[in-house]
């Protein structure tokens, strides 16, 4: 049976949150007076929050440089404006969450139970707490700090000013912490619900997020980047310890792969059933005819298209970077010299002639060129990662396949990043970890002194070789999940944008125009836009932009490091102050 049970939005929220709360009981409505008795009334409760989890999406890393969008993203040419309310879709200046959390906190104990009863549900909440806030520091840097809920009587507290982001991060550990020893295991936790190794993981992925900022931007003060990197290998050696694997997906509809080209890192984004998979901590659940999505409907077709220096971050299978002396790199004559002898998860996330396209009535097809229209994948390079074959998965809103919320494969490249940064990731820590990723592909493993890239992305500093491996290891594995851009704000490493190759798409030859001939032209008035760039002529979606743009230069007092606070917020709390640059 695919799933025991699924998380519902209680129809009590917004009764209970109400601030209008009398001492009658009546007998047909719940008030916060009636409401907070028996430990299913926190259970309901914390329903309201598993919304709050991240959601099926495959333009997570548009703001990057992993992707190029139809559209360019203002941030990434510092044309942002500042939100004039904090309801825009552009701020994360919200605070339902925050004050729905501390409501129940402010409450539980008047409900009759047992601590081991009770402390699980108070675990849930305490966690939501602690995701909502990462996320505020994240975008903002200091922020308020609340543990009530807020009256309209508590002017202090409403018109304070900022609490400082250290002060905030050491509250975000400790919900964490309270979380994970409260959580139930894995194996005993309701499907779908929060378990001791998916706080672990948000806390490991907190931890390695500071430390590395702290370490990367040169900033003191409690905790240190060392006690915080400390804190992310302990806690995802405890995960490690607990049975996780690395899964060889099966194929969901057989396996029409092309002999040799296995699918068994993209299958695993295509299953049906997540519940009991190995690699994942928590899934997001979906059933058809009750909670369905459309990632399948819209991967590989969302007007956004990967970057050549995305493409170029993929190794030889062999392990050797591709402009390295006795690459067995084919160039990119044509689109299929790219594929061979790479890494194999790039046949299997971008679209390409050795994985099928679509299934119909039993019968693969197999792309004969990518769609780099407008209005396909603007660079020629399409995400697959999340396309499903099956046709039953293309309908609007039709997908059933589960989503990883939390991964084992992140929990090993937390490991291996922060033993690295603290210069204690030996042969033994890669075989435990990264190697655990490339033996599912089948890959050559990474060792301690791996071949130094030739041509290596410019992070505007130096890199320790083993330290770059480990990142493009994460640039690869966790492509669209959301992290990259996270990444390169905390490594410091904005200048990546720099290079031209990010915002550039597949490399425009004769053989490439053939292939696409009575399909698509390249270059004129009428053609798909193409710029020349050392010697060779590439799809460049953004001709208004040169090779050369001022905005993609991130400086070090750069306002983009923080978001900007909404105006109307300004207006109501002066005290808030705007963060630098805005």
């Amino acid at each position: 049976m695919k799933i025991q049970y699924i998380l519902w939005a209680a129809a009590f929220a917004s009764v209970v949150t109400s601030c209008d709360v009398t001492d009658k009981k009546p007998i047909d409505s719940f008030t916060d007076k009636s409401y907070w008795s028996k430990v299913s009334d926190l259970e309901y409760y914390a329903n309201d929050l598993y919304d709050g989890l991240q959601k099926p999406d495959i333009n997570k890393d548009d703001e990057s440089d992993n992707c190029v969008t139809t559209d360019y993203k203002p941030l990434l040419f510092n044309e942002q404006n500042i939100p004039a309310k904090a309801t825009n879709d552009a701020s994360k200046w919200k605070w339902e969450t925050i004050r729905k959390c501390n409501f129940f906190l402010q409450r539980y104990q008047q409900v009759e139970g047992t601590e081991d009863e009770i402390n699980p549900y108070v675990a849930e909440v305490r966690f939501f707490r602690a995701l909502d806030y990462f996320d505020k520091i994240k975008a903002y840097g200091d922020v308020p700090w609340y543990d009530k809920d807020l009256q309209t009587s508590d002017t202090e507290e409403l018109y304070k000013a900022r609490d400082p982001r250290d002060r905030v991060l050491g509250k975000i550990i400790e919900d964490l912490e309270f979380a994970i020893q409260w959580l139930p295991e894995k194996e005993v936790a309701v499907k779908g619900r929060l378990n001791k190794d998916a706080a672990r993981t948000q806390l490991a992925r907190t931890c390695l997020y500071y430390g590395t900022y702290k370490k990367y931007h040169n900033e003191s003060g409690a905790p240190t980047w060392q006690e915080l990197l400390q804190k992310a290998v302990a806690v995802t050696n405890d995960v490690m310890a607990n049975g996780y694997e690395i899964v060889k997906g099966a194929d969901p509809v057989s396996p029409y792969h092309k002999d040799g080209y296995p699918l068994y890192y993209s299958n695993q984004f295509i299953q049906e059933d997540l519940t009991s998979n190995k690699e994942c901590i928590l899934p997001r659940i979906y059933i058809d005819g009750i909670l369905t999505h459309e990632t399948g409907r819209k991967a590989g077709s969302s007007n956004t298209g990967l970057s050549k220096d995305f493409v170029e971050s993929f190794l030889c299978k062999d392990g050797t970077p591709i402009y390295a002396p006795g690459s067995s790199y084919q160039g990119d004559e044509t689109l299929q010299d790219e594929f061979t002898n790479r890494d194999p998860r790039m046949y299997q996330i971008i679209d390409n002639q050795l994985r099928p396209y679509w299934v119909r009535n039993g019968v693969p097809d197999y792309s004969n060129y990518p769609d780099c229209g407008a209005s396909g994948a603007v660079t020629g390079y399409p995400c697959v990662k999340y396309h499903s074959p099956d046709e039953n998965q293309w309908g609007a809103n039709k997908c059933t396949y589960d989503w990883f919320v939390y991964r084992y494969a992140e929990v090993l490249l937390i490991n291996a990043e922060a033993n690295a940064e603290l210069s204690q990731c030996d042969q033994a820590v890669l075989d435990a970890t990264i190697n655990k990723l490339r033996d599912r592909v089948e890959m050559a493993h990474l060792t301690t002194s791996p071949i130094v890239d030739p041509k290596p992305i410019d992070y505007g500093y130096p890199v320790d070789p083993l330290i770059y491996e480990i990142r493009r290891e994460r640039r690869i594995e966790l492509i669209t999940e959301g992290f990259r851009l996270d990444d390169l704000k905390r490594w410091n490493g904005m200048k990546v944008l720099q290079n031209p190759k990010t915002m550039m798409g597949i490399r425009i030859t004769q053989a490439v125009k053939d292939l696409y001939e009575g399909n698509t032209t390249f270059g004129g008035e009428d053609g798909r836009p193409t710029i020349q760039y050392e010697g060779k002529e590439y799809l460049w979606q953004y001709p208004s932009k040169s090779l050369t743009e001022t905005g993609r230069v991130w400086g070090a007092d750069d306002r983009r490091w923080l978001s900007p606070i909404p105006t109307d917020q300004l207006t109501l709390n002066p005290k808030l102050g705007q963060n630098p640059g805005w």
